[in-house]
């Protein structure tokens, strides 16, 4: 059954486009992880970035920001650390609870990945002026909110 139901101009849905823009992102980053060698997939790459961008945090902390839920942010986590990118540490206030951080080389593949994670996502937006891409950012933002905002 074919799901692809484009509107009535023609156009693609505001859902389909996200979705089909989001796909296209995955693979092109996961392409790049491929070319320089780093065994990771997307939801991987994505948790590494978040980490760097964030600093440590709890598991249910990183699993709310990357969107997953426990079970397979468990996953990650374990598939991660094993590949000795990040650790798990007990909580200074929270006994119960551990930090995930980054490792020297997690910190290392980061910034080896940076650069090409900031060139994809430059590539994806090359036909748009500045202004247009503060526009789309803000829009999207909106958009977000909105359906976030259960008021």
């Amino acid at each position: 059954m074919n799901m692809h139901c484009p509107q009535p101009d023609g156009r693609e849905s505001l859902g389909a486009l996200i979705g089909m823009v989001r796909s296209e992102i995955v693979r092109a980053i996961e392409t790049d992880l491929a070319s320089q060698g780093a065994d990771l997939k997307f939801t991987q790459f994505h948790v590494l970035k978040r980490l760097a961008a964030s600093g440590p945090m709890t598991a249910t902390e990183l699993a709310r920001a990357v969107d997953l839920d426990g079970g397979a942010m468990t996953r990650q986590l374990d598939q991660l650390e094993s590949k000795g990118y990040l650790r798990r540490q007990p909580h200074e206030q929270d006994r119960r609870a551990l930090r995930i951080e980054l490792t020297e080389a997690g910190e290392a593949l980061w910034k080896h990945l940076y650069e090409s994670n900031t060139a994809t996502l430059e590539r994806a937006q090359r036909s748009l002026s500045a202004t247009e891409r503060e526009q789309l950012h803000d829009y999207l933002g909106r958009v977000l909110d909105a359906l976030r905002d259960k008021d």
